[in-house]
């Protein structure tokens, strides 16, 4: 039994060098290093080369040994590895998962899984299988319940490196500029990831620090996985976190906000409650609210958008 876990990671190992052979060119043994170091498959490149060596014995697999490094690619006529077949509602779940999990997954995962959302995507291509779930994707939409904004772009390396030191729980290191554009060098602890509209923060801790702080990912010019790991803080929880209005700029502080609204502004808090204990009453056109909530930068500025239609706002301590 003591050997299970070691027998696993090589049949992992070995299906993904089966996935990354190619039927239309070579691909050398380092190039299989670098694809299985994505897959989070740590492998040194000897170990890689036996196992070419072998899986050439025993598969129809053209090795050409004309040069180094020797360059491997499926024989003519042959299929090559092939993924089981995928139903329509499988591809449809997987097709709609590869669009909203893109960033929330790690990006060796994602990589990990490319083979099953191509087969995904080209099954509901096919008009024998997936006429009806391809139009679904067209039928549904996540919409923006703010102005809409075009993401700011991430620097490329930049999300696959924190996501996947952030999965294997190791520091990172980083190049980071702030709001007014001053560049630091920081180890940090990743502790998660949080997508808010078009922004994606990553949730750290400085060295040295025991406090929590969010860092725009777009404002990361550089990072680099360190080989030194870290035990995951027990006292962190990244939806308490977000509860405590730490991405809407609070600090966890609870107040019971009471204002008045016009009926025409306020009516869609009547169908979403601003909290679990929100009270209202009617007077005239306007209804009075009271809930309580966390303070924060986004309250304030959410009651500022309601400009003239919104009164008396007072703000008490829980």
């Amino acid at each position: 039994m003591a050997r299970r876990p070691e027998t696993i990671e090589t049949l992992r190992m070995v299906i993904e060098l089966l996935r990354h052979i190619p039927r239309d060119r070579k691909v050398s043994a380092p190039m299989l290093h670098k694809h299985l170091a994505d897959a989070g498959i740590d492998r040194d490149l000897r170990t890689i080369q036996r196992q070419m060596e072998m899986l050439s014995d025993y598969y129809p697999i053209e090795r050409d040994e004309r040069s180094r490094p020797y360059g491997y690619k499926w024989k003519e006529k042959t299929t090559g590895f092939s993924l089981q077949m995928l139903s329509e509602q499988e591809s449809l779940i997987l097709t709609l998962a590869e669009k909203q999990l893109s960033n929330l997954l790690p990006a060796s995962v994602m990589k990990s899984m490319q083979d099953f959302f191509d087969q995904a995507r080209s099954n509901l291509d096919s008009e024998a299988l997936g006429k009806r779930s391809n139009e679904w994707l067209s039928k549904v939409r996540v919409v923006s319940t703010t102005q809409p904004l075009i993401p700011p772009k991430i620097k490329k390396g930049i999300f696959e490196e924190v996501s996947n030191a952030l999965y294997g729980n190791r520091w990172l290191r980083l190049d980071y500029k702030n709001a007014e554009g001053k560049i630091t060098s920081i180890e940090v602890m990743p502790l998660g990831l949080a997508q808010q509209g078009p922004r994606m923060y990553l949730v750290c801790r400085y060295q040295g620090y025991d406090n929590e702080r969010s860092l725009a990912m777009h404002r990361i010019s550089k990072a680099e996985t360190l080989s030194h790991s870290f035990i995951r803080p027990k006292d962190f929880d990244l939806e308490q976190y977000d509860n405590d209005g730490r991405f809407g700029f609070g600090d966890g502080k609870r107040v019971r906000l009471s204002f008045n609204i016009s009926k025409g502004a306020g009516f869609h808090l009547l169908e979403s409650p601003l909290s679990t204990d929100q009270v209202v009453k009617e007077i005239d056109d306007q209804y009075q609210i009271q809930a309580t909530v966390v303070e924060s930068a986004q309250l304030h500025w959410w009651l500022r958008g309601f400009g003239d239609q919104i009164s008396n706002v007072k703000l008490s301590k829980v």
